[in-house]
């Protein structure tokens, strides 16, 4: 269908623009809505008798809405609600939210202007587009928080979902104590240790090397002296086993 645009309409075109849109789009939206007339012979006569009219008549609006879009642009709605860990909301933010929050900073802002293309499901900071007039828009901030001092951090560029992430990581991987090379398996540094604690433990060491020492030293004894012993009782027994061979030598002599 072809019609004549009497605002501006993104991607389509301007005031005065002839362009062709699907029938759906045309019956649906613009029509209804008086963005623009079909475009017939008799409309174009309309269009063009009034046109200056139009125009100057949008350019007033387009005014007020600077003037109003100056005083907004930049402006954060601070709207705290409920969330899991990973910052989903339990819920969502619609533009009804939006525009009661605009509306307790006292601007002033119709639902119809409110840009959102989908319901916000997440904390964080979010950038809302606000059509003042077809030609003026500006961004006002949806601050999601759970909680005042999360608003704030956001608020100061904190991205409280990495921070959450990066914390949940450290986690996972826990603390891990430096090894000192020089320690046995579950020795103590001495540094972490109270004063004369080392000490004591040192020299406790001392004592136990010296009594093993001690230990050593009597079983090297005692496994020598009994080594002697026996080496001694064999040297007895040799003789002893040799005699009877000489009286069986003289035996047969005889």
């Amino acid at each position: 269908m072809d019609i004549i645009l009497l605002e501006r309409i993104e991607k389509l075109g301007t005031i005065g623009d002839v362009v062709n849109v699907k029938d759906g789009y045309a019956r649906n939206f613009l029509l209804p809505q008086k963005k623009a007339l079909r475009a017939n012979d008799a409309n174009k006569q309309v269009f063009e008798a009034n046109r200056e009219r139009l125009e100057k008549e949008n350019a007033e609006r387009r005014g007020e809405a600077e003037t109003t879009g100056s005083t907004i642009d930049g402006a954060a709605v601070i709207l705290i609600r409920a969330a899991s860990n990973t910052g989903q909301l339990y819920g969502s933010v619609s533009v009804r939210d939006i525009v009661a929050g605009l509306a307790e900073q006292g601007h002033a802002v119709d639902k119809k202007q409110v840009i959102l293309g989908s319901p916000i499901k997440t904390i964080g900071m979010h950038d809302v587009t606000v059509a003042l007039h077809p030609e003026v828009s500006i961004i006002v901030k949806a601050n999601v928080a759970r909680s005042d001092d999360e608003a704030e951090l956001q608020s100061q560029g904190v991205d409280v979902l990495a921070q959450m992430f990066a914390d949940e990581q450290a986690e996972k991987k826990g603390f891990t104590e430096a090894v000192d090379p020089s320690l046995e398996p579950g020795e103590i540094p001495a540094d972490m240790m109270e004063e004369g604690v080392a000490e004591k433990i040192e020299a406790e060491a001392e004592a136990d090397a010296t009594a093993e020492a001690e230990a050593d030293a009597k079983a090297a004894t005692k496994a020598a002296a009994k080594a002697e012993a026996k080496a001694a009782a064999k040297a007895e027994e040799a003789p002893a086993e040799e005699a009877p061979a000489e009286t069986t030598m003289g035996d047969d002599a005889a």
